[in-house]
Order: C-alpha cells, then sequence, then structure tokens
C-alpha cells in the first residue's frame, strides 16, 4: 500500500539552496534588527531561512542574498529582496514582494555596515500607502 503525498499549498516551485544571507528588520519606521543567516531554499514567491534570532509577523525585511553566478564571470553578485515575515520563528519564511540584483564588494568584510539609505523604509512607506489606497477604494464602492 502506498502513501498518499500531501498537496503542495505552494504556488511557486522551491528550489534548495544554502547560501548566506544580510537582513534588515523594519518595526516602526526604524530599522530594529540587523544580522546574518542562510537561506534554505527559495522561490519567486518567497523564501525560507535561518537566523539566530525571531522576527515579529508581517514586519517588513530586506534579505541581502549571495548569489552563485558572477557577473560577466568577474564580479559577484547578491540578490536583493523586500518583503513581509510570514513566519518569524524557526525556519523563518518571508514573502518577496520586490527584488533586484546588486554587485559586491570582491573582499567581504565580516562587520556588516549599515547601509542608512532607506530603501526599506521608503519601500514599506509605498506599500503602506497602497495597501490604505485599497481598503479606501473598497470600503467606498457600493456593495
Amino acid at each position: 500500500m502506498r502513501l498518499k503525498k500531501p498537496a503542495e499549498r505552494r504556488s511557486k516551485m522551491r528550489f534548495p539552496m544554502n547560501r548566506e544571507l544580510r537582513y534588515k528588520l523594519l518595526e516602526d519606521e526604524r530599522i530594529m534588527a540587523v544580522g546574518l543567516g542562510n537561506t534554505t531554499d527559495l522561490s519567486s514567491g518567497g523564501i525560507a531561512f535561518h537566523s539566530d534570532v525571531d522576527f515579529p509577523k508581517d514586519s517588513y525585511i530586506e534579505l541581502s542574498i549571495s548569489w552563485p553566478a558572477l557577473l560577466d564571470n568577474v564580479c559577484p553578485m547578491r540578490l536583493i529582496v523586500f518583503g513581509r515575515v510570514l513566519r518569524g520563528s524557526g525556519t523563518k519564511v518571508c514573502s518577496v514582494e520586490k527584488w533586484e540584483f546588486r554587485t559586491q564588494s570582491r573582499h567581504v568584510s565580516p562587520s556588516m555596515p549599515l547601509r542608512v539609505d532607506g530603501k526599506l523604509q521608503r519601500w514599506a512607506e509605498y506599500r503602506k500607502e497602497v495597501i490604505m489606497r485599497s481598503a479606501a477604494t473598497s470600503a467606498a464602492a457600493p456593495a
């Protein structure tokens, strides 16, 4: 007798990938935590990863993930992901709502300089405005 395999709930295919990552967590318009971790798997809809600390669910997060391919076979790359924390303890999971590739220094420093360009804050503010406009439009629509 064969056991039935449980139905896959996820709509995106996941790919196992163990890569170093750096994270920044935003709470109340401020970066509240920065740290290091490792990815477990990723898809176009979400990323599973491990870190030493737990995160509040629904917090905005930025992940900077080392990418295995080199630009022009020379320059290391990083995948930058903006999303929300979907699961904040154990194996953490965040959504992928925006992403971009960036080049990185060839010499990785063990200390993590905190980039203060505000991109995570600007993105979170934009997302909040979109959600509020959508809610206002839905409330104004006749039933």
